[in-house]
Formats: structure tokens, sequence, C-alpha cells
């Protein structure tokens, strides 16, 4: 008499297995990483020191390639870096064309084509000798901004887009899946260039170059537009751009308060800033514009009603990641336990600027990122089973 049994075999090492009642993996709260990013971007707004800026960016591709996802927005860092790279190089280019003079102190490097200008010029003039000062001060500003760039370029590879839809106001709700959208744009050619390209070599497609050009665009620009036409027939299933129960007066309203708190928020930054503008111009402005956007919000978003299937929680974890990296800026922006000139170095007298050891520390602590926030989600494979006969 034979018998059936079913097996099951371990599951691969580094592997969750599928079994019934146990937790997955969860990945970190968007805002989370959003919050992490943006105060890392305010700590590098304080400094020019290169050496901070080079620690920044070897923080930020450590908790990139810690906590990166295998989602297609998660591939898109290198582009940011090529960005970057960009900025940099063009800032230098521009200092050495629209030149300045240079000073007897200064270190003369190479001399390019003066082309006269005007007086009312503002004394900048095109070409003329370029010390090796300005180049450093131009590649030091580059790279400041760059860094703030990879932050931004950090949040987006680490943060999900579509669930940070969730936590959007209901007014900026169409706005957000436009943001959404356009985000996942360049994700989405990536893919469908490389899955055209194997479908290439596998009917044996030996052209390259610009003779595959041809064989290339025309698929990937259909496949652009059968997702487009997708993608816009699930946004009008879904009631997206309706305007609901809203009224004439609701939305007039709506626009209004957005208006008046965006005039009282840039009156409350100006007074903030500048030392000579009334009282009235600086947190009381700033107060009222941020209540008069908040009012604003709450009455758009009524006309917008959705529902969350499953809402992120906010834990110790998103707490940990969003606190290291205000703590970071806190830091950098107290001037607590160092000199704030060590935090932008001067290159009169040209020297090789030093590492302060407290900013340092704020940095390295914005960090700890890579480890306080959950692992990426892993894959998980189904028990294999087999069939036995006695």
């Amino acid at each position: 008499m034979s018998r059936s049994t079913v097996t099951a075999k371990p599951p691969a090492p580094g592997l969750v297995p599928d079994t019934r009642g146990r937790r997955l993996p969860r990945t970190l709260h968007p805002v989370a990483w959003w919050i992490w990013a943006l105060a890392l971007a305010t700590a590098v707004s304080r400094t020019n020191n290169p050496l901070l800026l080079f620690l920044v960016l070897a923080v930020l591709g450590y908790v990139i390639s810690m906590r990166r996802t295998e989602a297609p927005w998660a591939r898109g860092f290198a582009y940011y870096l090529y960005l970057a790279l960009t900025v940099v190089a063009i800032r230098v280019v521009f200092r050495a064309v629209f030149a300045t003079g240079i000073t007897p102190r200064d270190h003369f490097l190479f001399s390019l084509p003066h082309i006269p200008t005007p007086d009312w010029y503002a004394g900048i003039q095109l070409g003329g000798p370029v010390s090796l000062e300005a180049l450093l001060s131009a590649a030091t500003d580059g790279l400041r901004l760059a860094c703030m760039l990879c932050c931004v370029g950090a949040a987006n590879t680490l943060a999900n887009p579509k669930r940070a839809l969730r936590v959007l106001p209901g007014a900026l709700y169409e706005l957000g899946v436009a943001v959404t959208v356009s985000i996942s744009v360049a994700p989405q050619l990536v893919q469908s260039v490389q899955r055209v390209r194997r479908a290439r070599r596998l009917r044996a497609g030996r052209h390259k170059g610009l003779r595959a050009l041809r064989g290339i665009v025309v698929p990937v620009l259909e496949d652009a537009l059968e997702r487009s036409l997708r993608l816009a027939a699930a946004m009008d299933s879904r009631g997206y751009g309706r305007a609901g129960t809203a009224t004439r007066r609701s939305r007039r309203m709506t626009g209004a308060l957005m208006l008046l708190g965006m005039c009282g928020l840039c009156a409350g930054a100006y007074g903030l800033l500048d030392a000579t503008a009334p009282q009235l111009l600086g947190l009381p402005a700033l107060a009222a514009g941020a209540a008069l956007c908040v009012a604003g919000l709450r009455l758009g978003g009524r006309r917008v009603t959705r529902t969350t299937y499953r809402a992120d929680p906010w834990l110790f974890p998103e707490w940990a990641v969003a606190g290291c990296g205000v703590l970071s800026a806190a830091l950098l922006f107290s001037g607590a336990g160092f000199d704030a000139a060590e935090l932008n170095p001067s290159i009169y007298p040209l020297s090789w600027p030093t590492l302060p050891p407290v900013p340092a520390a704020a940095i390295l602590l914005a960090g700890a990122a890579g480890f306080l926030a959950p692992p990426p989600t892993a894959s998980r494979v189904p028990a294999q089973r087999t069939e036995e006969t006695t």
C-alpha cells in the first residue's frame, strides 16, 4: 500500500520563509526619509568646508547602499551624482569665463582670451587671467550645491513616492499624484530600454550605435504610449481630477487662503533674514502665513475623499532616523564646541582645510540611519514540496 507524504525543504540562507503568521520586514515611513534628507541638506547649507561636504557624500552613499530597495525609483541615485558633477563643472567654468580679476597674492594658472566689456557691466570681465583661488572657491560653492542635490536624490531613492501620497493633505493630492508620475517616468523608460535591448539580443539583433537606435526608440515610445493610456484610464476610473461636491465659493476661498498664506510666509522669511525690518514682519507674519496655509489645505481637502487600506506605522525607527538628521543639523547651527570659521575656511592664504571634530561627528550621526532603519524587504521563497510515494 502506497502513501503520499509532503516534506518541506528548509529555506535558502538569508531568505525569509513563507511561514503563516510570521510578520514580514517593513520599509521605513517615507516622511522619515524626507525629514532626514532635508535636515542633512540644511546642515550642508551651513558649511563650505570641502572635507565636511565629502563626508556628507560618503554618509549618503553608505545609507543608500544599506537601505536601498529594488524598486524602480531606487536606481536613480547615480543620475543625481552625474547631475552633481555637472553642477560643479558648470560653476567652475562660469567662474573661469566670467572672471573678476586677479590680485598679486593669487596663484596664476592660465589666461583666457579677454573680451572688452562696458563700464556699466559692474566690473565683470569676460576672459583674462584665472587664479587657483578663484577655481577652488567656485568648486567648493558648486560642491555645496551638489551635496544638496544629492540629499534630495537620496530621499527620492529611499522613500517610496506612492506611499508618500497617503500622508499628503487632500488639497495637495492631485499635485502629489502628478509629481509621483513624473518621478517614475525616468525609471520606467530605463526599464523599457533594457527590455527592448534584451529582446533584440534574443532575436539576434547585432546592429549597434546609430543603426540600432531606430529599433530601440520606436518600441520604447510605443511602450510609453501604452503605459500612459493605461495610467489615464486607471486615474479616470478612480475619479482623479473631479471636483466632487465643492462649490465655486469654496474653491475661491481655498485659493484666497493659500495665496494670503504664501504671502505671509514670504514676508515672515524676509523679516527674519533682514535685521532692519519691522518686528511684525518676522515671527508674527510667519505664524499667520502658516495658519492661513493650514486653513486653506483643510478647506480644500474636504472635496477629496480618500480611503486607506493599511496606514503606515510611525514607530521607533522612524523617530530615530528623523531625529538623527534633525540633531545633525541642530549641532551645526548651534555652533557649540567648535569655531564657526571652521565651517567656512578661507582660501586666503591658501592652505589645506581642517576637519573639525564636532561637525564631523554630527554628520556621522546622520549616517546612523543606515542601521537604525529597518532593512530592505527580503524576498519570500515559497516552501518547496516534494511528493514521495512509498
